[in-house]
């Protein structure tokens, strides 16, 4: 992707500068995250995985941290093997960051490492209060019987009930 000055539109426009920086830096982003490459996938109605090609490193090199609708995926390897003497060095070990913005009630129910390919299970857990209800319609007939169910009668009382009450 190529980059885009943004600077006239700055000069030229009022009210939309978060709408250019959220451009500008997802030209930078786009740039950047190359490695490593990631798979998205969703598994179930609301589940989901994030798989992370990271060869070479171990669990406790890798941090996950989510700090509200942030995911944050980084690495940092422990130790540089000084006493080797590489012709060809392929595998990369370069340290990572990797930013997932993730949607309103998404948390991370569990992630593992095996054979180079971190898996980051993710599953959206609405709580019952925010879920949509469905709300009846009801008539006249509706009203009544939910105020004699609470204890609100419109009938007037009669003086039979009352003798006998007593």
């Amino acid at each position: 992707m190529g980059t885009f000055d943004f600077a006239p539109l700055y000069r030229s426009t009022v009210g939309f500068d978060r709408l250019f920086s959220l451009l500008d830096q997802a030209a930078r982003v786009e740039s950047s995250t190359t490695w490593p490459p990631y798979d998205i996938e969703k598994v179930a109605e609301d589940e989901y995985r994030i798989t992370m090609a990271v060869a070479g490193f171990t669990p406790d090199e890798i941090d996950l941290t989510q700090h509200d609708t942030v995911l944050l995926v980084t690495g940092q390897k422990k130790g540089q093997e000084g006493d080797r003497q590489y012709l060809h060095r392929g595998i990369a070990a370069r340290a990572f960051r990797q930013t997932f913005n993730l949607a309103d009630h998404v948390k991370v129910t569990g992630a593992a490492l095996e054979n180079g390919l971190l898996t980051v299970n993710l599953k959206r857990e609405v709580p019952e209060a925010l879920k949509p209800r469905r709300i009846a319609i009801g008539g006249a007939q509706t009203a009544k019987t939910a105020k004699t169910a609470i204890g609100q009668d419109d009938a007037p009382a009669r003086l039979e009930d009352r003798a006998e009450a007593a």
